[in-house]
């Protein structure tokens, strides 16, 4: 079977099918939606094929405009809006089946040494990401065995993902929870040396559990959800180099919620606690009919 990370890696590489036009793969999955992490990332391919490859991404800002269907290609087509002496923006637009479901504007900074540097330190102490349980293992902890949905989850999610704070299941336990999350992660494979890569594949993961943030006040994390949500716009801000195939931590939180959506916030950190990645994203929540 094919390692779960050979298989993101796989499906960031897009084809080129025209100057400025690349085609994605959409796995054929039980979701109602294509997951947006995969949009963004793939979006970032195309924009990033277009460039120098000597300039690495600084910042992106995306919109999902329409959710994208499982299992139909998803064609991204690349706007070359400018190529300065030290940056090189570039507009992705996402197309599937003559639609547009999302937008994406990248921008490339050439390195430079700038006259300073400082960073507040990570808001709290945590624990090392050997020393916690792998979700799957506090999901058996908690029902004896796994369900064969998650099952199907674990065979083929690319990252593993550790919580700094157990998991949540009943209203109890929820009950005076503050709009906070930490969680460990890292690709369980190997995911070569292109840095493109591991910028789209944390680009990826970035979408996976920043919005808990926003539900653990409300509802616990794992069962039946009363709210379904979906991301509306999403924004990353690249500060150090990294590598997504070894651990960091992700530190969310959500200052507000109101009027149906909810705002999420997470600093990405290293195992030497330097900030690498800075995110910011915004979700619809409706409550389940």
């Amino acid at each position: 079977m094919t390692n779960p990370a050979e298989s993101l890696v796989d499906l960031l590489d897009l084809e080129q099918i025209e100057v400025n036009i690349f085609r994605g793969r959409s796995p054929q999955e039980s979701l109602q939606r294509v997951f947006g992490g995969q949009v963004a990332g793939q979006a970032l391919v195309a924009a990033g094929r277009t460039t120098d490859g000597e300039r690495p991404v600084h910042s992106l800002h995306a919109y999902f405009l329409r959710p994208g269907r499982p299992g139909v290609p998803i064609v991204y087509q690349v706007e070359r809006v400018r190529d300065g002496r030290s940056f090189t923006t570039r507009r992705v637009t996402a197309v599937q089946q003559g639609r547009t479901i999302f937008n994406l504007t990248a921008s490339f900074h050439k390195p430079e040494q700038g006259g300073f540097e400082h960073q507040l330190p990570p808001a709290r102490t945590v624990p090392a990401p050997e020393s916690l349980p792998t979700v799957t293992d506090e999901i058996r902890e908690h029902l004896g065995e796994l369900p064969e949905q998650w099952e199907r989850i674990t065979r083929r999610q690319p990252f593993d993902i550790r919580y700094v704070d157990r998991l949540r299941w009943t209203p109890e336990e929820i009950q005076g929870a503050e709009p906070r999350s930490a969680v460990w992660m890292r690709a369980v494979g190997p995911l070569g040396d292109d840095p493109l890569v591991h910028t789209c594949a944390l680009t990826y993961a970035s979408d996976m559990t920043l919005l808990d943030a926003v539900r653990i006040p409300v509802e616990p994390l794992w069962g039946p959800r009363g709210f379904d949500m979906a991301s509306l716009d999403h924004a990353m801000w690249f500060h150090r180099p990294f590598r997504a195939d070894e651990w960091f931590l992700y530190d969310q939180e959500s200052p507000i919620a109101v009027g149906g959506r909810g705002l999420a916030r997470g600093r990405i950190y290293n195992l030497e606690g330097q900030l690498i990645v800075s995110v910011v994203q915004e979700g619809l929540f409706r409550k389940v009919d």
